[in-house]
């Protein structure tokens, strides 16, 4: 874009610049595309597809069929349509995801912050951060859905219960690599030129840190964040393939993965179908991961 007047370029906005470098990396473009077809497909599949609820008769005349025209992805062992089913256990499964990663990311850049800034709680915070990475995260997981999910079940009704726990449970064991990340940032930036001014005129920490560190470490929390839905929905995918996740009643990709484990030799497009959705979330959030690192860093920004 140019000036007409003076006939210089004009300068190019930051955004632009980001969204420009992005769609270079044909990976981010993939992935970003993928994951919104499965976002469509999750929230706005079932207002197109809603298939005539059957009597008990008619269910059990229609349990275990191949895909075809009236079940694009099969029946159940139930005769519930399977394609109904994975819109619903996407919602499920996406939402997981993205929760799970905005509480991993607050305590993370929480925890980050704080380590970095604050020269007095660096080493306590980094110890407990130690402590969390030490922990065996699946067995954990397992103990505190044991001991937590029927008394949540009780009071939040099962689906409600199972959510909460599920997603706070892998929320607060997923930040640790957050924290150092964010922590690594925080120590080169509060000893910049302009950090070192605003404190030199007497500015508190938090305004140190809501002005000028915060908006500086948006980049790698970003990346961060990314990832961490991929990880969530993994974590989440193995408890409900262990049969500790949600009800059954309340389909995850994953809880659909361990119902059809059974009937896999016969109907192998029961665990197919779960699969690859898990697989192509994964693959598409990595991408478009690596694209925003790509994106946002000014060093590889213009190449």
């Amino acid at each position: 874009m140019t000036d007409t007047n003076l006939g210089v370029a004009a300068p190019e906005t930051l955004r632009a610049a980001v969204w420009a470098q992005f769609r270079k990396h044909r990976g981010a473009v993939f992935g970003l595309v993928v994951l919104g077809l499965l976002i469509l497909f999750s929230i706005l599949g079932p207002l197109v597809w809603a298939p005539e609820k059957l009597t008990v008769v008619e269910a059990l005349k229609s349990k275990n069929l191949g895909p075809g025209m009236s079940h694009p992805m099969g029946t159940d062992q139930l005769g519930r349509d399977q394609m109904q089913r994975m819109m619903a256990a996407g919602k499920v499964s996406l939402a997981v995801g993205f929760v799970a990663m905005i509480i991993a990311v607050f305590l993370g850049t929480l925890i980050g912050v704080l380590a970095g800034y604050f020269k007095r709680l660096d080493g306590p915070l980094m110890r407990l951060t130690d402590m969390f990475l030490a922990l065996p995260l699946i067995p954990l997981l397992l103990v505190m859905v044991m001991l937590f999910r029927d008394k949540l079940s009780r009071q939040l009704g099962p689906e409600m219960g199972a959510f909460l726990l599920i997603v706070f449970a892998i929320g607060v064991t997923s930040w640790m690599h957050a924290a150092r990340i964010v922590r690594g940032e925080v120590l080169a930036l509060k000893e910049r030129e302009y950090v070192l001014a605003s404190r030199s005129i007497g500015a508190t920490p938090r305004r140190v840190i809501l002005r000028h560190i915060l908006p500086n470490v948006v980049s790698p929390v970003m990346v961060a964040a990314t990832l961490g839905v991929a990880e969530a929905i993994i974590t989440e995918s193995v408890l409900s393939f262990l049969g500790l996740g949600f009800p059954p009643d309340f389909p995850t990709w994953g809880r659909l993965l361990y119902e059809g484990l059974e009937y896999m030799q016969m109907y192998p497009e029961r665990v197919i179908f779960p699969g690859l959705a898990i697989s192509l979330t994964v693959l598409s959030v990595n991408y478009i991961g690596d694209g925003l690192r790509d994106a946002l860093d000014p060093r590889i920004r213009g190449r």
